[in-house]
């Protein structure tokens, strides 16, 4: 059928990830004129898949959508199908390393399938941890994008300004989100444990440090447990507790840090981490050994899977070093 994508003997580039960075190192391959195999879950697993709308993107000076962006850019790679092969929605189960380079198995069309390439390029991002109301995460989806619970400070502290705002969650991560937002010329902040204990896990001295900075900017503490949410039509957050209260904020922000890094590829591949749990690579985005700390030959990690700022233009950025690289380096 036409348009149906061809997995070749050997690629010149196996990208792992279909997000604002794996789509844009595809491009850029093809570009240079390099046979790509392209392995995307789908735009659902883009971290900015629901966000209604993004006011830092290069291009789009009157905002655009998570949504939208990725169409634009699957788009982009779909004019360049005489060079990438587009397996989507593709599931990558395992990596290695091979005489050639490397070779990636993944679940399409419900068969296993293996791509090879002189080059690999990792993609997968991270995975936000969604607020949860009896296990269910689903719960809070309606106003997360309608754009009333935002995830990302760097891409939505801006709006916060004069705005009633309710951060959720309890580790020292949350603390600094409410304190950094308090910064932000926000009217109030109040911190939304959810029923954890504050600052459960720091130890003594840091938990200290921080609590006298909540103090100090008189941020509340609800400590109850959430069951439920409201005020979606008059576009607030408002939230229900376990006591029977409930509180009315203009927005909500999560403050829960990341569910899922994607690990086990980059770790069979012998990557390096660091603290944080992201990928340890070079100016060129080259993955650097966990043993040797020197970087892994034809190895890259782009967007928000590497150590760096978690940024839709930083995503495109590390796509374009790691392909240049890879185009000096291996074709």
């Amino acid at each position: 059928m036409p348009g149906f994508p061809r997995l070749r003997e050997s690629h010149d580039l196996v990208v792992v990830g279909g997000g604002h960075a794996g789509l844009q190192a595809a491009v850029k391959a093809a570009l240079f004129r390099r046979t790509t195999a392209l392995l995307d879950r789908g735009p659902k697993y883009s971290r900015s898949f629901y966000a209604p709308r993004l006011a830092n993107i290069p291009g789009f000076p009157d905002e655009v959508s998570g949504h939208k962006l990725l169409d634009l850019q699957v788009a982009a790679v779909r004019r360049q199908e005489a060079w990438v092969g587009y397996f989507t929605p593709a599931r990558a189960t395992a990596a290695a390393r091979t005489d050639t380079g490397f070779e990636v198995t993944f679940e399409w069309l419900k068969a296993t399938h293996v791509a090879r390439g002189r080059a690999l390029l990792l993609a997968m991002g991270v995975v936000d941890r969604i607020p949860a109301l009896n296990g269910d995460i689903k719960a809070i989806f309606p106003w997360a994008n309608q754009g009333l619970v935002d995830f990302c400070l760097f891409c939505d502290g801006h709006e916060l300004s004069g705005l009633r705002v309710a951060v959720i969650g309890h580790d020292a991560f949350a603390v600094r989100t409410a304190l950094e937002l308090a910064g932000w010329a926000t009217a109030s902040v109040t911190l939304l444990l959810h029923g954890r204990p504050l600052l459960e896990g720091v130890v003594e001295e840091e938990a200290s440090a921080l609590s006298t900075q909540l103090h100090e900017a008189k941020i509340p503490v609800v400590a109850g447990a959430m069951t439920g949410f409201g005020g979606l039509r008059e576009k607030r957050f408002e939230v229900a507790f376990a006591d029977g209260s409930t509180k009315a904020f203009d927005r909500g922000f999560s403050a829960l840090g990341w569910y899922e890094r994607n690990q086990a590829l980059p770790r069979a591949l012998g990557c390096a981490f660091d603290d944080d749990g992201y990928v340890v690579t070079d100016e060129d985005c080259r993955a650097l050994s966990a043993e040797t700390s020197e970087p892994i030959p034809g190895l890259y990690c782009v967007g928000d899977q590497r150590n760096g700022w978690n940024q839709i233009p930083e995503a495109w950025a590390t796509a374009e070093r790691a392909v240049i690289h890879a185009y000096a380096a291996y074709w």
